[in-house]
């Protein structure tokens, strides 16, 4: 079953809008959350459901990638994991922070999450992605935390 393609669901997003909008010539990206199809499809719908408003990153992975961090107004399509667009978010906050310091105000943005829940996956998923990039999991690795509305779904 497929669905509209990226530049078919932004231009969908913009034709919704007032021409008078701050979206016209704005740019976009497109991002999956999580590392696998399952994974996206499922945060992904959180996204939609508007349970998950927030989300966070290794700094060592913009590093390595060699990728601008993510900004306050950035645009993006969240994909699922057939990549096809799910919604369209904006970025409210962006803020780099130690793993040890999240707190439960952002375990529940990312997801309505416990702080112990959020502690636990987030090891694992690290555990397994940063290895890719010769770095290991720590609490004190710095990641970048970011807090965003859905725009058009």
């Amino acid at each position: 079953m497929g669905g509209p393609s990226i530049n078919e669901y932004w231009n969908a997003f913009l034709s919704s809008l007032p021409p008078t909008s701050p979206y016209f010539g704005r740019s976009f990206l497109t991002e999956k959350f999580g590392d696998t199809p399952q994974l996206a499809d499922e945060l992904g719908g959180l996204v939609v459901k508007g349970i998950k408003t927030a989300a966070c990153s290794a700094l060592w992975q913009w590093e390595a990638e060699g990728h601008f961090l993510p900004h306050l107004g950035m645009v993006s399509i969240v994909l699922n994991g057939q990549d096809l667009p799910l919604c369209a978010i904006e970025i409210t906050e962006v803020y780099v922070c130690r793993f040890k310091a999240v707190d439960q105000d952002f375990a529940q943005a990312e997801g309505n999450y416990s702080i112990a829940y959020w502690r636990e996956v987030n090891k694992k998923f690290f555990s397994r992605s940063l290895p890719k990039i010769g770095k290991e999991f720590s609490e004190e690795m710095p990641l970048v935390c970011v807090l965003f509305k859905v725009i058009h779904k």
